[in-house]
């Protein structure tokens, strides 16, 4: 078990209230981004140890820069390429305790040391995008961590 905060150790009733709060239902574009600007907040202000929190969109065959927390990102993505484009492609989420040891690491920033990454899928199993976290800490993520992204991935696809 980690010692660091998880999103399983968010207590229910502050989810919820955030939920309640910070989100409001998806008329528009903007409301959507909004929406996804307020989620990354809050994990980037609620997880320990991390330095990067935000979405990329799938658009025109890659993954796009969406609204974020920490430095200044990379704007596109190839599918296939570095740990966001291959959740893209294999459609399933990864846990890198050590983005060196991962073979075509994008490296954004070199103060990140681990990386999870959860694809944003609808029901037919197309792209919306993934939540990329970084941390500058190696093996930082838990399975705690990794279900509660599947958690908010669900939250994000009734966005779309």
């Amino acid at each position: 078990m980690s010692s660091f905060k998880t999103l399983s150790g968010i207590p229910e009733e502050l989810f919820l209230e955030f939920m309640k709060e910070a989100l409001v239902p998806v008329e528009t574009l903007i409301d959507r981004v909004s929406n996804l600007a307020n989620i990354s907040a809050f994990l980037f202000d609620w997880l320990d140890s991390v330095n990067w929190v935000g979405f990329y969109l799938y658009e025109d065959g890659k993954l796009k820069l969406g609204p974020f927390q920490g430095e200044p990102a990379c704007q596109a993505i190839e599918n296939g390429r570095g740990v966001c484009g291959r959740a893209l492609m294999e459609k399933r989420y990864f846990n890198v305790p050590d983005v060196s040891l991962f073979p075509g690491h994008i490296a954004c920033s070199d103060k990140s040391k681990s990386e999870l990454v959860y694809p944003i899928l609808r029901e037919d199993m197309s792209v919306i995008g993934v939540i990329d976290i970084d941390s500058p800490i190696l093996s930082r993520f838990s399975e705690d961590d990794v279900r509660l992204l599947q958690r908010v991935s669900e939250i994000v696809k009734s966005f779309f």
